[in-house]
């Protein structure tokens, strides 16, 4: 599979996701293994009304989205993975009126378990927050033919 495929896969799954539409997620790159979204400012996500800083239930968000859909990025066949465990550590406030990039790979791929970590930033080198997180593979066949085939793109 190549990043275009891996990208379209990524864009077609956050678009049924409704937080991740509510909230304006977009797919800016998507590697082997790696994948970064964009969450942009709005007055919808504002969590000190005083201040404009981000509220961290949408940095949250973008984060577990990011972590939980680089797996796409790294299988080549889609299948669903809850989330089992997430740790996010908050390093600083996100700055008011700049969006906010989510950088995610993953690590450790084993026939149960995904192994993920994540930055989030919004200028390189100035990370908002960094999470860990664990993904339970239950198998492509553990979801609806229908809904694998909106996701990869199948006609058939």
């Amino acid at each position: 599979m190549n990043n275009a495929m891996r990208m379209d896969r990524v864009r077609r799954f956050i678009a049924t996701l409704n937080q991740c539409r509510e909230l304006g997620l977009t797919v800016t790159s998507a590697k082997k293994g790696q994948l970064t979204l964009c969450l942009p400012y709005s007055d919808r996500i504002i969590g000190n009304p005083d201040t404009g800083v981000i509220h961290g239930g949408a940095i949250t968000t973008l984060m577990d989205t990011a972590s939980g859909s680089v797996i796409m990025c790294a299988l080549e066949d889609f299948e669903l993975c809850p989330t089992l465990d997430l740790r996010v550590d908050y390093m600083r406030p996100a700055e008011p009126h700049k969006p906010v990039y989510a950088r995610a790979e993953t690590y450790r791929v084993t026939r149960n378990i995904i192994f993920t970590r994540c930055e989030a930033f919004q200028d390189p080198g100035e990370t908002i927050a960094n999470c860990v997180g664990t993904f339970m593979r239950i198998g492509k066949e553990a979801m609806p033919k229908s809904f694998r085939e909106l996701i990869d793109g199948d006609t058939k």
